[in-house]
Parts: C-alpha cells; sequence; structure tokens
C-alpha cells in the first residue's frame, strides 16, 4: 500500500520493452515506503530507438533516484554510465543505475541474486560442479556469479558457439574455476539451471537431456511464468530441489533495494 504520494516523491524508474509484464513497480515501491522513504517505482515503456533521448531527458530530472533496466536495455544501458561495478563492467551489462552526486552508478545483481537464492534454498557451491544452458543477459550473470562465488567447475551451453566460447575464455581468465564448454547431457553434474526462454511455453521440450539425471540434483530456472517449468515440474517428480525464477526475482528485488537506498535516505 502506498503511503507517501507528493510533490516531494522520489522517483525510480523501470524500463524495458515491453514493460507490461514486470512485477517490480509494487513490490520496490512498498519496500521503500515501508523504510520511510518517500518514494515510488514507475514503470516506463522505452523503445530500443528512443534509448538516447530517455537517458538525456533522465539527466535533467531533480527528483530521480534511480533507474532499473529490463529487456532489451541491460546492454545498452551500462554505456550510459559514469561509473560500473566490477561484474557490471565484466559483463557490459545493467539492471540497476542509481543517481549520485558523481554521476550515474551501474551495477548487475540477477546472478549473484540467483547464488543467493541457491545459497538460502541450502545449496553449497563449493567443490560442485554446475551445468547452466543458456548465456544470454541472465545467464551470463549467473555464470559470472557462480564462478565468483565458489563453484568447483561450471560447464555452460549456449546454442551461439561464439558467444559461448567467448565467455568460457573470458571467465576461466578469472581464475576462479575451470570453465568448460557443455551439452544438455546432465550426467555428472550437482547442480542444472536453465537460462533459456525455454519453458515458457506448454509446448516446449525440456532444456535438458534428462536420461543421466543423478539423484540429489538441484534443478533450477529463471523463467518467472509460469512459476514451475516443465523442468521444474520434472525435477520435483524425481525428488530434486529446486530454485525458481521468482526466487531470483525475490533476492534481485532485495538487492535492488539495498543497493538504492544508500541513495534515497
Amino acid at each position: 500500500m502506498i503511503k507517501y504520494l507528493d510533490g516531494a516523491t522520489r522517483l525510480h524508474f523501470i524500463i524495458g520493452d515491453p514493460i507490461a509484464q514486470v512485477r517490480s513497480p509494487e513490490g520496490i515501491s512498498k519496500s521503500l515506503q515501508d523504510k520511510g522513504i518517500n518514494a515510488i517505482c514507475v514503470p516506463a515503456h522505452i523503445a530500443s530507438k528512443d534509448l538516447d533521448t530517455f537517458f538525456k531527458a533522465c539527466r535533467i530530472m531533480q527528483n530521480l533516484d534511480s533507474i532499473i533496466v529490463t529487456i532489451p536495455h541491460k546492454i545498452p544501458s551500462a554505456s550510459y554510465c559514469d561509473k560500473l561495478s566490477p561484474r557490471s563492467e565484466f559483463l557490459g551489462a545493467v539492471n540497476v543505475i542509481k543517481v549520485t552526486e558523481n554521476g550515474y552508478e551501474g551495477d548487475m545483481l540477477d546472478g549473484l541474486g540467483y547464488v543467493l537464492a541457491l545459497k538460502e534454498k541450502g545449496c553449497t557451491l563449493e567443490g560442485k560442479r554446475a551445468l547452466l544452458c543458456g548465456l544470454g543477459g541472465a545467464g551470463s550473470a549467473i555464470a559470472h556469479a557462480l564462478t565468483t562465488n565458489g563453484i568447483g567447475e561450471l560447464a555452460v551451453f549456449d546454442l551461439d558457439q561464439n558467444r559461448q566460447s567467448k565467455m568460457i575464455d573470458r571467465l576461466n581468465s578469472l581464475g576462479k574455476c575451470k570453465v568448460i564448454a557443455g551439452t544438455r547431457d546432465l550426467e555428472g553434474f550437482d547442480i542444472a539451471i536453465n537460462a533459456t526462454p525455454t519453458g515458457m511455453k506448454e509446448t516446449d521440450p525440456l532444456p535438458f537431456a534428462v536420461d543421466n539425471f543423478s539423484d540429489g540434483l538441484w534443478a533450477g530456472d529463471v523463467i518467472t511464468k509460469p512459476v514451475e517449468t516443465a523442468w521444474i515440474k520434472y525435477a520435483k517428480s524425481r525428488g530434486s530441489n529446486v530454485v525458481v525464477g521468482l526466487d531470483m526475482f525475490n533476492k534481485v528485488k532485495d538487492l535492488l533495494i539495498e543497493f538504492l537506498v544508500t541513495r534515497a535516505d
């Protein structure tokens, strides 16, 4: 429930194309106002061709505290930042931009949110082998977060072989763990995460080949609608612990609030 909305209200935009599907505005507005902060999160439908115009307009808005970024603007929006976090710089993408006295500060919290969701459910990363399918915006962020948060070995699979090869080289350059090319085969893995759109439709096939499904496998998905994809339902039927897209969404929201509240205070 909105407590504050007046001339002193601070603004937090969330931009995307489309934007009607986002769940963040209400939750972020409530979280900020529950902390006694007079602020509101407002969705803005911005086409890619208008992104430059949007950011120019934002620069003159004196009651703007942040811009939260969703598909398809996460990569191009990084170029409008004056400062990037190390993970954003590595990924070349942002999902939040904070307005500070020194300019626009960008960060990418999707991957860290997923890792925190895994850990909250009881999944231990240290010494484990993980398979990640899909290296788009969310997938790349999760790959980076797994690599930098203790995973023993990471295998990645993407239909775009060039993107897969480049990401493997870049992740290995961090010197954190061994990163290799994967397939859809689950044999030998402790964790398997789907970061592709496969599963959004009822007619979609499973993102992994399940012939070698092992007991104790942790199954993950980034899709938020449906909450449980066919992959997650299958994994649950085999006794797996699961982490769904909504788990990531909730953790990312918490991280967003933590990132923003220092400015709002």
